[in-house]
């Protein structure tokens, strides 16, 4: 009777001690340090390798980022030179296609005033009809009523519209045509001839300055002064006038070569 509870005591102090037990324990094991270190070694070479890679990668994106830019800008500089070059083209065909009717209209303007038909074909002629021939020159000569007669420069450009300009005059000989054709003048009219002032001193429309002296008397005023313009009358020489008097003129232009 006395055993019994003892064995139930140990019985229970086994149970106790069985149920303070872990039921499973795991211990922590660190690598050992020449593992870590092996692992670390052969790992950096293949990170080492794709770091190159990459620098190479990037690298190689801004070299040809930037070669690519170079070309882009030089193929818009490029495209605008051609653009500018095809534009002056352009106005250079559509000047020359425009200078090309001109001479187109004034040949056969030219064809039809210095080779008019006739009944036996057309007759060519060293000047236009209404030109007076005086070889080498044609002469036109304008002498409408003082209601119709012109300032200087109106008067030059009336030849002007004729491809002919006022005479300019540096011999003997086209002194004699223009006093000839400067007929039915006197006293302060005249025709109008292509000389006048220009800063303070007597020159041609050619841009010469007078060397031939024709004057009836000295021009005033002396010295020249601009505006004034120089008329031819007939037998009595160069007379010095405003040049916005009206007054009859004179055209010349080459005669065609027959």
């Amino acid at each position: 009777m006395n055993r019994k509870p003892r064995e139930d005591t140990e019985e229970i102090e086994e149970e106790a001690d069985y149920a303070n037990e872990p039921v499973c324990t795991v211990e922590k094991v660190a690598a050992p340090p020449d593992q870590t270190f092996r692992f670390f070694t052969q790992s950096f070479p293949l990170i080492a390798v794709c770091w190159l890679i990459l620098l190479v990668i990037m690298g190689l994106r801004i070299h040809f980022t930037s070669v690519i830019s170079e070309n882009y800008a030089k193929m818009t500089a490029e495209i605008q030179n051609l653009t500018t070059q095809n534009q002056e083209l352009e106005t250079q065909k559509n000047n020359l296609t425009e200078q090309i009717r001109d001479m187109e209209t004034n040949w056969n303007w030219s064809i039809e005033a210095y080779c008019p038909k006739t009944n036996n074909g057309r007759q060519c002629q060293p000047c236009q009809d209404g030109w007076a021939y005086t070889k080498p020159s044609c002469y036109r000569i304008n002498n409408p009523p003082p209601p119709e007669q012109r300032t200087w420069e109106e008067a030059r450009e009336d030849c002007s519209g004729n491809n002919a300009d006022f005479a300019v005059i540096h011999d003997q000989n086209e002194k004699d045509v223009i006093n000839d054709y400067s007929y039915g003048s006197s006293g302060t009219n005249g025709y109008w001839i292509g000389l006048r002032v220009e800063d303070g001193k007597w020159k041609w429309i050619d841009g010469s300055n007078l060397t031939v002296i024709n004057w009836e008397q000295p021009p005033p005023p002396t010295p020249p002064t601009d505006g004034h313009c120089a008329i031819s009358v007939e037998n009595e020489g160069w007379k010095s006038v405003r040049c916005d008097d009206r007054q009859q003129w004179i055209c010349k232009m080459n005669a065609l070569s027959l």
